[in-house]
């Protein structure tokens, strides 16, 4: 009984101190390759919301610590390809490159855009070629679909892969947001405070993300409204660490 009594108090101080941990250190859970292509994704993110925000220091830490985030989950991976590692160092190339620009967009060139979706879409096609890259994805997909919104918010059409039109790479919302509500859908059995807090979340970020109108090249949304490409970020950022948090 005494040393029940003397176990309460560290109980409650390694209680307190997961409360205190942050979603990353969660998200050791989450395979290298899962966390590889979130990151991927994330970097992307923070290049465009740099560019479209006017170069705020802010960002660019962000883009920074996205960057080393992203080098960390492929130190992580057992025994990345050869093209892995060409890949990954083509699209942090292209990352640099984006900043190296300067905040005008007259001195960005026009086929960059281009440059900047091909690369990421290599290198997430090559994580997913690794040993052991499978899982739900879904913290992929809705940064991957993040990625598209911050694009058509900020610097025109992400270019999908469209000869992949069977992975998440070559889908836009009109595919990917019916599937994420699948997976969620099937989670109901799970339910909990953290399962609904995420389940909210995903409902504002789904009905940002079907207003993004990728079937048209006009750049405007379904519903006429202007883009709110920092919100849909930070939801989208605020869900997937969540998600992961709960794997």
């Amino acid at each position: 009984m005494h040393r029940h009594v003397r176990l309460r108090p560290l109980l409650g101080h390694l209680f307190a101190v997961l409360i205190l941990l942050s979603p990353a250190a969660y998200a050791e859970a989450v395979s290298p390759q899962e966390q590889a292509q979130v990151f991927a994704s994330r970097a992307t993110s923070s290049l465009m919301l740099l560019r479209g925000e006017g170069f705020q220091r802010g960002h660019q830490e962000r883009l920074e610590g996205d960057i080393q985030a992203l080098d960390n989950a492929l130190q992580r991976m057992p025994q990345p390809s050869d093209a892995l590692r060409r890949s990954h160092q083509a699209l942090v190339t292209e990352l640099r490159k984006g900043v190296s620009f300067g905040p005008s967009e007259d001195n960005v060139p026009w086929g960059y855009p281009q440059a900047l979706s091909k690369s990421l879409r290599d290198f997430l096609h090559e994580v997913r070629q690794q040993p052991n890259a499978g899982g739900s994805e879904l913290p992929a997909k809705i940064e991957y679909l993040a990625v598209q919104y911050l694009s058509r918010s900020y610097i025109g059409t992400f270019e999908i892969a469209r000869e992949q039109p069977d992975t998440y790479l070559g889908q836009d919302e009109r595919l990917l947001v019916p599937a994420i509500d699948a997976e969620l859908a099937s989670l109901q059995g799970a339910a909990s405070p953290e399962l609904d807090k995420l389940k909210v979340r995903w409902e504002y970020l789904k009905a940002a993300l079907n207003d993004m109108n990728s079937k048209s090249n006009t750049l405007q949304s379904v519903s006429g409204r202007p883009f709110a490409p920092i919100t849909v970020d930070r939801h989208t950022r605020s869900l997937t660490s969540q998600w992961m948090a709960m794997n």
